[in-house]
C-alpha cells in the first residue's frame, strides 16, 4: 500500500505501517549513534587506540559536522527521490561507518568513519518529521510527534546502557557486531518504505491535471535532528516549511542554486522583520555548546576518572536519563501553563551547579545525587528553551526561519566536542565540566534578557 492509502486508512496515524517502519528505524538508529557517541568511541579510541581526549572530540565534531552540512540536501533528496531511496542510502552509508570503526585502527580512519555517520544519519529526522506528520494529518501532529519523540529518547538512551554488557574490558568486537546486526535490521525494513512523498505524489497528479507546476515541497527543511535540539519546537515547522515552500510554486523550475540563494534570502528577511534580540544567536550556540563539551569526555571521565564498571555506568545513565524522559512531558505541560521564565531559570541553576560540583565529586553516591539533579536540569530546560525559541519566531515566519536556527545550534554541538578534548588534555578531566557549567551560568543571564525583548515584540505584534 502507497503513502496516501496509509494515511486514508481508518485508524492509520501511529499505528499505520509507514509510521511504525519510521518509528522502529529512529529507534534502532538513534541506539546504534549513542552506543557509538556516549560509550563506546570515547573509552575505545583512548585506551585501545591510543588517541588523545582531543583526537576523540574532533572525531565527534566530524559526525555532527557531517550532519549538520547535509541537512538541507537530504530535505531536497527526500522531495526528489522518496522516503525509501533517501533512507536506504543514509542507512547503507551508517552502518558502513560502523564497520569501518570496528576494522580500522588508524585515528583517520575513525574520524572519516564519523563524518560518514553524520552524513548517514542526516536523512533520519527530516524524513521521520515529514512522513509521520503527512500521515497523521494537522489535527494529530502532536500526538504523532510526542510518539516519534519517545522513539528517539528510547533508541538514544538505550543504545549507551545496553552497550556496555556487550564490552568484555578491552574486547568491542561483540559490541561492534550487535550495532552491524541492528543497522541490517532497519535496512531491511527501509526496503519496505514508499517510494515517493504523499505531498509530491499529490503535486503530481495536481500537475498532470492542470499542466502546472507543481509547488516544491521541503518537508524537512525546517525539522533537524534533535541531537542538536533536542525535543525542539522544529517539530511544528514540519508544515511551516511546506507552507512556505506552497508559496514559491515555480521555485520547482529553478536551478539548485537559485533555490539556494532564495531560501536564504528569505531568511534574512524573515530575520530582519522578527527584530529578536541579538542576544538569542550566541545564547543558540551556547545552549549546545554546553552539551557539546560533554559528550567526548562523560564516558571517559566514569571509566578514568571514577573508575566505574560498565554495568555501574549504565545505572548512572539510567539515573540521570530516566528523571529527564519521566519530568520531560509534565514539564512541557507547565511551561504552556506557567510560562518559560521560572522553570528555565531554575533548570539552568539546577544544570549549571550540577556540572561545577560533578567535575570534583569522586563519591559514588554523591554522584548518582548529582546526575540525577542534572537529569531534572535538563528536563526542565528542554521544553522551557524550546519555547523560548519559538516565543522569537512569529508562526508565519516558521518555515524560513528554524532551520537557520537549528543549523546555529547545530555548530555548538561541533564546536563543543572540540574544545573538550583540547580542556580535558590541557588542564584535566574537572575543566571541561567546569566550563559546561559555567557557559549554563552565562546562558541563565542570556535568557533574561531574550525574554524582556521577545514580551516586548509580541506586545507590538499585537497592540
Amino acid at each position: 500500500m502507497n503513502l496516501a492509502g496509509w494515511k486514508n486508512k481508518a485508524g492509520a496515524g501511529a499505528a499505520a505501517p509507514f509510521v511504525i517502519q519510521l518509528l522502529v528505524i529512529m529507534f534502532v538508529v538513534e541506539f546504534v549513534k549513542g552506543a557509538l557517541l556516549l560509550t563506546i568511541l570515547p573509552v575505545y579510541m583512548k585506551t585501545v587506540l591510543g588517541a588523545t581526549a582531543f583526537v576523540v572530540g574532533w572525531s565527534l565534531a566530524a559526525q555532527y559536522i557531517g550532519d549538520n552540512v547535509f541537512r538541507t540536501p537530504v530535505g531536497w533528496l527526500i522531495d526528489k527521490a522518496g522516503y525509501r531511496l533517501s533512507m536506504l542510502i543514509g542507512i547503507l552509508l551508517s552502518g558502513s561507518s560502523v564497520l569501518i570503526m570496528a576494522t580500522f585502527t588508524h585515528h583517520a580512519w575513525m574520524v572519516a568513519a564519523c563524518a560518514m555517520l553524520g552524513v548517514g544519519t542526516a536523512p533520519l529526522w527530516p524524513a521521520v518529521i515529514a512522513g509521520t506528520t503527512e500521515v497523521a494529518g494537522d489535527k494529530a501532529k502532536g500526538t504523532i510527534m510526542s510518539v516519534v519523540y519517545m522513539a528517539w529518547l528510547s533508541g538514544t538512551g538505550l543504545g549507551p546502557v545496553v552497550i556496555n554488557f556487550f564490552i568484555h574490558g578491552s574486547n568491542y568486537g561483540p559490541a561492534y557486531r550487535l550495532l552491524l546486526i541492528s543497522m541490517g535490521v532497519v535496512l531491511l525494513i527501509a526496503l519496505f518504505l514508499p517510494r515517493k512523498p504523499l505531498l509530491r505524489e499529490e503535486g503530481e497528479k495536481r500537475e498532470e491535471s492542470r499542466h502546472a507546476p507543481a509547488g516544491v515541497v521541503f518537508p524537512a527543511g525546517a525539522a533537524m535532528e534533535a541531537g542538536a535540539d533536542p525535543l525542539g519546537e522544529a517539530v511544528t515547522a514540519a508544515g511551516g516549511g511546506a507552507a512556505a515552500a506552497a508559496a514559491m510554486p515555480a521555485a520547482g523550475k529553478k536551478p539548485l542554486g537559485e533555490r539556494v540563494k532564495l531560501y536564504f534570502g528569505e531568511v534574512r528577511a524573515s530575520l530582519r522583520e522578527m527584530n529578536v534580540s541579538v542576544l538569542l544567536f550566541p545564547a543558540m550556540f551556547i545552549q549546545t555548546f554546553a552539551l557539546g563539551v560533554l559528550t567526548p569526555i562523560l564516558t571517559l571521565y566514569a571509566r578514568e576518572v571514577l573508575h566505574l564498571s560498565p554495568g555501574q555506568y549504565s545505572m548512572l545513565l539510567i539515573v540521570g536519563g530516566g528523571a529527564a524522559v519521566a519530568l520531560l512531558v509534565p514539564v512541557g505541560k507547565l511551561v504552556d501553563r506557567k510560562g518559560i521564565k521560572g522553570l528555565l531559570t531554575v533548570g539552568l541553576i539546577f544544570s549549571s551547579v550540577s556540572l561545577l560540583a560533578l567535575g570534583f565529586i569522586r563519591q559514588l553516591a554523591a554522584v548518582y545525587v548529582v546526575v540525577g539533579l542534572l537529569g531534572i536540569g535538563y528536563a526542565l530546560i528542554i521544553p522551557s528553551w524550546n519555547a523560548l525559541i519559538a516565543s522569537c519566531v512569529p508562526k508565519e515566519k516558521r518555515g524560513a526561519v528554524w532551520g537557520f536556527f537549528l543549523t546555529i545550534e547545530g555548530l555548538g554541538m561541533i564546536v563543543g566536542p572540540i574544545v573538550s578534548g583540547k580542556l580535558w588534555d590541557a588542564f584535566g578531566p574537572s575543566v571541561p565540566f567546569t566550563v559546561s557549567g559555567s557557559v549554563l551560568l552565562l546562558l541563565l543571564a542570556l535568557q533574561w534578557r531574550i525574554l524582556a525583548k521577545s514580551r516586548g515584540n509580541a506586545a507590538n505584534r499585537t497592540g
